[in-house]
Parts: structure tokens; sequence; C-alpha cells
């Protein structure tokens, strides 16, 4: 049996071309159905429903064999125990730090300054103002990131920006691209060598979907 972890949304809806690409359909709709094993055409593949934060550790774990999941999530969780062979180019976005308008961000990341940010991606946001000499507290939140500046509780937030059509409705400006996203294939290494074949199939099937995007 091969089990690939996957999160609902986004990353589902754009992976299931690559999971037709490998003759992998799933029978279950995954918003209307409570399962959270989903069934496909193959009787020795299934798909496990799990948290986006969580998919590289039911992979590491050996929970699952397979999953999707963005760079951001890598990035945060380390990667000890996971093979990753493919950028599937999928669910494109990008890490970017936002401040509330009319906020003077360039006095505020002068060399030696402090910064409070509101961030879900603490490591990421450490690491990048660290290389511009910025001390910055970080306060971890989980949701609803464009209220930090607006309550006063912090300068700035690192976050997942896609259109920018969020930050515009809460009169954030993005001031600062660190990074852009996408999903990637992350492997369980055991798995990689007890399971060689059928998941060696399912790698050879993405990167030939994947290979006319990047063209």
């Amino acid at each position: 049996m091969i089990t690939l972890a996957l999160s609902k949304g986004r990353i589902f809806d754009e992976a299931l071309p690559l999971l037709g690409a490998a003759g992998i359909t799933v029978l279950d709709d995954p918003e209307t159905s409570r399962k959270l094993i989903l069934d496909t055409n193959q009787p020795d593949v299934r798909v496990l429903l799990v948290r986006a934060t969580d998919v590289p550790t039911y992979v590491q774990y050996g929970g699952a064999d397979l999953g999707i999941t963005g760079r951001d999530t890598l990035l945060e969780h380390g990667t000890d125990g996971l093979y990753q062979p493919l950028d599937l180019q999928i669910a494109r976005c990008r890490i970017s730090v936002a401040v509330r308008e009319g906020f003077d961000y360039a006095s505020a990341v002068r060399q030696g300054s402090r910064l409070t940010v509101a961030t879900k991606y603490v490591a990421i946001a450490r690491e990048f103002f660290a290389t511009k000499g910025v001390h910055v507290d970080l306060i971890k939140l989980y949701g609803s990131m464009e209220l930090a500046p607006l309550t006063g509780m912090a300068d700035a937030i690192v976050d997942l920006v896609s259109t920018g059509s969020t930050l515009r409705a809460n009169r954030l400006v993005e001031v600062e691209h660190i990074m852009d996203i996408s999903s990637r294939l992350v492997v369980n290494q055991a798995a990689l060598k007890l399971k060689q074949a059928p998941i060696r199939r399912i790698i050879d099937a993405f990167a030939s979907a994947v290979r006319p995007r990047a063209a």
C-alpha cells in the first residue's frame, strides 16, 4: 500500500492533475466526505487528509510514504528523514513583509534597529531579518495576521501573499519580498527503499507532468 499525505484546499485541487498523470483518481470528495483516508481507483494507493503543517511530520515518521507540501512548511519544519525529488510548481505564492499604510518601514529596518514582527513563519522571519542586521521580537500567530499591525501589537507581519487583495482590504502594504513558494513532493526515505518501484513510478509520472509547466 502506498499512502500519500495531502491537505485540503488549493494544494489538493492543484495536485489532482498530477495524480491523474500517474493514473491515480481520488474517489472521494474531501469537501463533502468526512473520511480522512480517501480511496483511489488504484487498490494499492490511498490519500491521507491532514493539516498542511502536518504533512512533513506524517511523511517523516512513516504515517505516509509521500506527501505534497509547501516550501514554507518545509523550511519551518525541517527536512530530516525527507527526500525531496521534485518541485511540483503548484500552489505558487510568496512570503513577504507587510506593514500598515503610512508606516515608515525604511527607517524601521535601519542597521541595528529593532522591530516587532507577527508571523507563523518564525524561522523564516528570524533568518531574513538577521541577514539585514535587524533585531526582531517575534510574535507567533496562526491566523488573522493582518490584525497585528492594525492593533499596534506588531510593526510588521511576515506572511504568505498570493494576490495581495487581503492586504489591500486591510490597508496593509507589501514592503519586502522574502521568497517565492511552491509545493514540493516529499518522500519518506525508508519507504523509498522498501517500496522503490511503485514510488518511483509516481515520482516519474509527476516529473513528466511538471516538465511542460517549467518550460
